[in-house]
Parts: C-alpha cells; structure tokens; sequence
C-alpha cells in the first residue's frame, strides 16, 4: 500500500535523491570516503603534518583541515572543470554504456569459450573452489590491468588518441574526482577494453569450470568496484602516499600517479597500469619517484591556457584534430609543387 503520508513534493525529492545517488562516482561512497580520509588523516599524524601537495605540486606542512581539505586545490578552476565534464559525461553515458558494455564482454566470453572448445575440446570441468576463485579475480585483475596498460599506451604515443587523453592530463590539481576527468569520447574507449578484460576472464574460466561461476564473477566485480573505488580516489589525490619501494615493483602506489599527472619531462610516459606495475616494469615505462618529489600537474605553461574551461576541453580534441588535418593537406601541396 501506498504512504499515505509520502505527497507528491516528498517523492519527487525521494526520486532526485535517488537520481543523484545513483550517478555518484563510486569514488564518492562512504566506505571509500571514510577510508581515504582515515588513511590521510594517518600520514598527517605519522609525518606531523607533512605529506600533502598543494597546487603547485610541491610539499609542504598544514594544519589537519588543510592538509585534507585544501582550499586552494577545492575552489581551483580546474577542480570546477572537473565537475562539469562529469556531468556532462554522465548525460551521455546511456547513448553507448549498453551497446558497449553489455554486448562486448558477453560476446568475447562467448568466442574465447568456443576457440577454445575448438583447439582443446571439452574443458576439463574441474569443480568450484575458493581457490580458483582466488585465481579467477588475480587473472581477471592482470587482464584488466594489461589491456588498461595497452590502451593507455596507445594514448600517449598516438597523436589521434592523444588529443582526447590531454583532456584528463589538462587537471593542475588533483581530487578525487578528477579521475573521470574525461573527454567524452574517452570513456567508450576504457569501457570497451574493461568489458573485453572480463569477457577475455569469464571465458577462460567458463571453459575451465562445469559448474557455472556466477557467484565468482559477482565476487569479482564486487572486489574490482571496491578496489578500482579506492585506488582512483588516491591516485587523485593530493596526498602522497607511497608504498615501499620492493611493493611499488610490483603495484603502484598513489604518488606513482603523481607523476603520472607532472609536466615535468622526466615524468612524460611513465606509470601507464590501473593497478601493478608489472607491465610499466616490463616494458621500461615504470617510474619510482623519491619521497615528496615535486609533481606540478597539468599539461605545462605551453599550451595549458588552451585547456583551462569546460568548452576548451570538450572542443580540444576537434581543434587538435582539424591542425593535423590542414598540416597533411599542407605536406600534400607541398608534395604535388615539388
């Protein structure tokens, strides 16, 4: 039965609330939020209030609400930005989230089940148990992760590519929201490789395991939620935490990014995974930095004023794309005059 006490005013605000909740970055839940501000609150204390950057990237001491909470990186332009691309993003999720996420992972799952019932047969039908549980979310994390290290990559080293990433390096400071910081053409791209990782994972160990593994799958995405959730909120974050140097080999810690973000040129192209660095260690792209190192984020003096409002960054990759256009046809004429 319907509240008797619930009007219309009351359940049109139940429904924004609802509306609003729903889109939250995942970043942005309690748990995460009362875990990052516990662990920040724990290095100022273990370092007396020493370990957080300010706009400019560099160290300095500040008192609890400061160091947590720094008006100068909260009020900043960029931070603004960050906000209205989200939104923005947000509204034109739903013209590809399904046809991207709900398509592709199903369908790669499904031809990584038959190739390999092609080359091998029937799978071995080995039975459910924690431990290959265990197994099925390290393999799913190092898929994700490799295929994240790709695409990322590719970012950086391909002018095309490049001119839509430069929207989420164009951040001069760092919140925890600054991770989707995105050109809106940017998220079908992660999206793509994210449902291709579980697909790629799911059809492995559906091929391996008789009985089904939904429950695994569903234990996987709860984990990924929670840990993705975490590591974004730090790795944007203006608080350096660092991880041993043995551990940083293998995952990367928060400032890691830091260096990510830095226009300085030792910085460029370094720390390019979601979550370990076996893949930067690998492929020579991996950066260790020293303790309080300085990282001045954003795109550098140059060309950061290009990147500064909502508009510029949405039309940014169009205008970097039209120059590389008029360029060619210049070399063309220049070619055909010769």
């Amino acid at each position: 039965m319907m509240d008797s006490t619930i009007g219309p005013l009351n359940d049109l605000i139940s429904m924004a609330f609802a509306l609003v909740v729903e889109n939250l970055p995942r970043d942005l839940t309690w748990p995460i939020l009362l875990l990052t501000i516990g662990l920040a609150t724990s290095i100022w204390l273990l370092r007396s209030g020493f370990g957080a950057k300010g706009a400019d990237g560099r160290m300095r001491r500040m008192p609890l609400r400061e160091f947590l909470l720094p008006a100068e990186i909260y009020t900043h332009i960029s931070a603004r930005v960050d906000i209205s691309l989200y939104i923005f993003e947000r509204l034109l999720r739903p013209l590809w989230l399904t046809t991207v996420v709900v398509s592709v992972a199903p369908s790669t799952e499904s031809l990584v089940i038959e190739q390999l019932n092609t080359i091998f047969g029937s799978g071995p039908a080995l039975m459910v148990h924690y431990g290959w549980m265990l197994l099925y979310s390290l393999v799913t994390l190092l898929c994700y992760d490799f295929i994240f290290f790709l695409i990322h990559y590719a970012e950086h080293k391909l002018p095309l590519l490049w001119a839509i990433h430069k929207v989420h390096h164009s951040a001069e400071v760092l919140t925890p929201l600054t991770r989707y910081r995105e050109h809106f053409l940017e998220g079908p791209i992660y999206a793509f490789g994210a449902a291709a990782a579980f697909g790629i994972a799911g059809g492995v160990f559906g091929w391996l395991f008789t009985e089904s593994i939904t429950e695994a799958t569903l234990f996987n995405i709860g984990f990924f939620s929670m840990l993705f959730g975490f590591n974004g909120a730090f790795r944007h974050y203006h608080i350096a935490f660092h991880y041993p140097g043995w551990l940083s080999r293998w995952l990367q810690s928060p400032v890691m990014h830091h260096t990510h973000h830095s226009y300085l040129e030792q910085h460029w192209d370094t720390n390019f995974a979601a979550v370990t660095s076996i893949w930067d260690r690998m492929f020579g792209t991996l950066y260790i930095p020293e303790k309080d190192e300085h990282t001045p984020w954003g795109l550098g003096p140059s060309i950061q004023e290009n990147y500064r409002s909502f508009w510029q960054n949405v039309s940014g990759p169009f205008r970097d794309w039209a120059v590389m256009i008029r360029n060619k046809t210049k070399s063309r004429r220049a070619g055909f005059q010769k």
